[in-house]
């Protein structure tokens, strides 16, 4: 049986994030977190910014990433300034709350990150979010065999989503993940004893 543990989840208004805030805090204390919003605010494409955020939130069990901006949209519209939108955001963003959440976290804590199917099929219109969840996963793989005090480090890695069918038309013929399944994913990695992982559900 799981141990109550502090659970912080970034982009908890988001669809994922709220939904595993939900899952999760009959079980646990879950700590919500926005950009603008919520029981904290958190903008994470500023270090300084997620500095604040954890000198303030205190120490937790785990984090949970499911937020990360990218720039989507035609090729031909992609530049310098539009790709550094998935570099600051997904990339950099994810990655800072690691770097810097580390001091924060309990020992044998575990932080969870959010990359994606588009890392191994791209879609049109996705190259940015491509390039920064092939980054995650590789940051991920190497943390894990770094981080100390029991730290582990995971990412979770679906496809498109039932509940944002809004996005359905950009990935013809994937089968959508269920809330479900994207549930499980986080529990394992949460929960489960592997580090370095990326659990794909798809």
């Amino acid at each position: 049986m799981n141990v109550k543990k502090r659970i912080i989840i970034i982009g908890a208004l988001g669809t994922m994030g709220k939904y595993l805030a939900e899952a999760f805090e009959h079980e646990h204390e879950i700590v919500r977190v926005a950009t603008k919003s919520g029981e904290y605010q958190v903008d994470i494409t500023s270090a300084n910014s997620i500095e604040e955020f954890y000198k303030k939130v205190g120490e937790f069990d785990a984090l949970v990433s499911t937020a990360g901006p990218t720039f989507v949209g035609p090729w031909e519209s992609l530049n310098d300034k539009e790709f550094r939108k998935g570099v600051e955001g997904k990339m950099m963003g994810q990655i800072n709350l690691v770097l810097i959440g580390q001091h924060y976290i309990k020992s044998k804590g575990s932080f969870t990150l959010i990359s994606g199917a588009l890392t191994y099929e791209p879609q049109l219109n996705f190259a940015n979010a491509s390039a920064a969840n092939g980054a995650i996963e590789g940051f991920v793989r190497a943390a894990a065999i770094e981080l100390d005090r029991g730290i582990r480090i995971n990412a979770v890695s679906p496809t498109v989503i039932e509940n944002s069918p809004q996005y359905f038309p950009y990935f013809p013929g994937e089968i959508p993940v269920t809330m479900k399944q994207l549930e499980y994913g986080f529990r394992k990695s949460i929960f489960g004893a592997n580090t370095g992982e990326v659990i794909k559900l798809y």
